[in-house]
Formats: structure tokens, sequence, C-alpha cells
């Protein structure tokens, strides 16, 4: 299985950040429906055997229900005078939501996945580019877009999430789903 844990989207949300495009060569948009803030990728060839103590421990999590907001346009990586591999709206991250990505590394650690290589940089992705050169038009897009700011958005759960990929793009599947609850 390849799984992963994240925070979706509202659709009006989704909706919105799908009017966000330009004609970039080499851009490969997401798709709407795949929109997601991902707290930990976990990785390939995941046994089945080991969903439930993840769902179990992920269960265990306790982070009051919060808010954020998505800001601003940038890339991966951020150096201009590299390829853009990825274009991407930022969050707006309150603590709560350091908070849930903490406990969600501490839960799978303690499980015997290996810790997140990378500190944690919440986006959600618009796109990836694959031409390997780079892009005026990626450039014009984030200066465009650089002000971006959505509505203030709720989250009451996270989940656990497979991903099949498909010639087509990735098929999105819920695993399980994990109610926030006071941390109290």
């Amino acid at each position: 299985m390849r799984l992963f844990i994240a925070i979706e989207l509202p659709d009006d949300t989704k909706a919105d950040l799908a009017r966000v495009r330009a004609d970039i060569p080499g851009a490969v948009w997401s798709k709407p429906n795949t929109y997601h803030l991902t707290l930990r990728f976990l990785g390939d060839g995941i046994d089945e055997s080991r969903v439930p103590p993840l769902t179990e421990a992920l269960a265990a999590i306790r982070v009051d229900p919060f808010s954020f907001t998505l800001r601003g346009v940038g890339r991966f990586p951020p150096n201009p005078k590299q390829a853009p591999r990825v274009l991407w709206i930022g969050v707006d991250a309150p603590p709560e939501l350091h908070k849930l990505y903490q406990q969600v590394e501490s839960a799978v650690t303690g499980l015997g996945f290996p810790p997140d290589d990378h500190p944690f940089s919440g986006h959600i992705t618009l796109a990836r580019l694959k031409s390997g050169k780079p892009s005026p038009e990626a450039d014009r897009f984030i200066a465009t877009y650089a002000a971006l700011e959505s509505d203030p958005i709720g989250v009451k759960a996270f989940y656990l999430i497979s991903s099949q990929l498909t010639p087509s793009g990735a098929v999105y599947t819920h695993v399980a789903s994990f109610p926030l609850k006071s941390a109290s």
C-alpha cells in the first residue's frame, strides 16, 4: 500500500484553487479532488498488517479543532536559480497544526516508520513541473499569486489515505478518519 496522512480541504476551497492556473510549459496541474494538506507521507509498499496498529496510534492523538489559512504561492526548490519542480500554495500554520504534525510524527515513528527527513512545510501542491529547466512562466505565476489568501479553513479531522497511482493520475481512498479531540 502507498499511504499518507493528511487534512482534506472543503469542496469550495478546492474549487477556488482550481481557478489558480496559468499556461506554464511542462506543468501538470493537480486535479482539484486530490488537493490536500499532507501531514506525513508514509511510503510505498506498506504491508496491510501495519494499518491496524497505525489507526490505533493515530486515534490516540489529542489536538483541539482549529482553522488555518492558505496564503501565498511558491515553489520547490525555493532557489530561483534552480528549475522549479513543484508549485504550491502555502499554509499559514497555527500552533495546533504543528502540534498535530508532531503527534502524527511521534505516532508513526513509534511504530517503526523512519523519521521524516524534511522539516514540516505545510502546503497544497498546485502543479508539478517536468521540464527540469528554469521557467519564467512559473516565476510570473508566483508573482501574480503571491498575495493570494483563502478564507479560514476549519479542521475537525485528519485522514489516513491510500494512494493508487494510475495512468490517469493518483486515486485516493480514505482508509480511516480521525476526528480531532480536545487535548484537555
